[in-house]
Parts: structure tokens; sequence; C-alpha cells
């Protein structure tokens, strides 16, 4: 249940290198759950930073947009009733994403690093990091995993109801 950061390359070397803020997905990351996109986003930022050369992926441990684990499971058994994920972590009793990236960015800092692109298709991510003075998001890259027909509502939902810049169906 710490945090930690993955390293690839010299951060120093590139003016703004590729960061990406993942929460932790144990279904999704994990046993490659076929209701969210995390465990291929993680993928792909790995990836992309590989290639790119120089960059971070700092892992929180925020299962379930901040829930927990047990709440996220039940949140499933909403989903599987007919709820979106938005609905079912509010029927719940929770916000629809409790997440904190203080500590992500924290650690951003201890790194040395003043500016960043940041991979995420979420807005308010980069929002929460427009908040702290030492660090400069220069960039937005958007982290697109592939659609398909189990995740489409959740991608839907992820989109219309809580803002991330996401294609529409294909």
């Amino acid at each position: 249940q710490e945090p930690l950061a993955m390293v690839w390359g010299d951060l120093q070397s590139v003016e703004a290198p590729l960061i990406r803020m993942h929460s932790s997905c144990f279904t999704g990351d994990i046993l490659g759950s076929l209701r969210c996109d995390c465990g291929d986003q993680l993928h792909m930022a790995m990836e992309m930073i590989q290639q790119e050369g120089a960059g971070a992926v700092v892992y929180l441990p925020q299962e379930g947009r901040g829930i927990g684990l047990t709440a996220k499971l039940q949140a499933y058994q909403l989903q599987d009733e007919g709820y979106d994920t938005y609905e079912a972590n509010v029927k719940l009793g929770y916000k629809p994403d409790l997440r904190d990236f203080m500590v992500g960015l924290q650690i951003l800092k201890d790194l040395g690093l003043t500016q960043i692109r940041l991979l995420t298709n979420n807005p308010k991510k980069t929002e929460a990091f427009e908040k702290w003075v030492d660090l400069k998001v220069v960039e937005q890259l958007p982290i697109i995993a592939p659609h398909d027909e189990n995740r489409e509502r959740y991608l839907a939902t992820k989109r219309d109801k809580m803002g991330h810049v996401l294609p529409h169906k294909q």
C-alpha cells in the first residue's frame, strides 16, 4: 500500500519527461479485467516511456478511484445490476472519484522534476497538477486503450460523466 515510481532513463536529460500517474487497479493491472482500461493504459504508458528513453510511472495505491478493492467489487456487483461505474460509486455512498494525487506530485518533486508531459485522458488530473506551483504540465498526451464491447459503457461513462477525453465508439 505504498506509492512508488518506476523510472526509465535519466529524467534530467529531457526538458519534460513523459509521466504516467497511475492509480492501482488489481482487477485491470493484474487480472486483465475487461471491465476497465487500466491495465492497458499502464502497459501502453510503460511502452511509450521506454521508447522515449526517459520518464516515469508513479503507481499510487488508490484502488477503485480511491474507494478500495472491497468497495470496488461491490460496485462491480451494482454494475452487473445495470448501474454504470459512476452511479455504482454514488449508490455505495462514495463520490465518483476520491483519488488524491498530492503524494504522486511530491514524488515527482523529489525526482527533481519541474516540467512534465502527462500521459492521461483525464483533464481533472491535469488540473490537480496545475495547482502544484513547482510542477508544470507542458502537455497532456492521451493514452487511448483499444475499445471493445466489454468496455464501451465504462469508457462512455468516463467520457460523458467524468470528463475524460475519449473518442466515441468507432
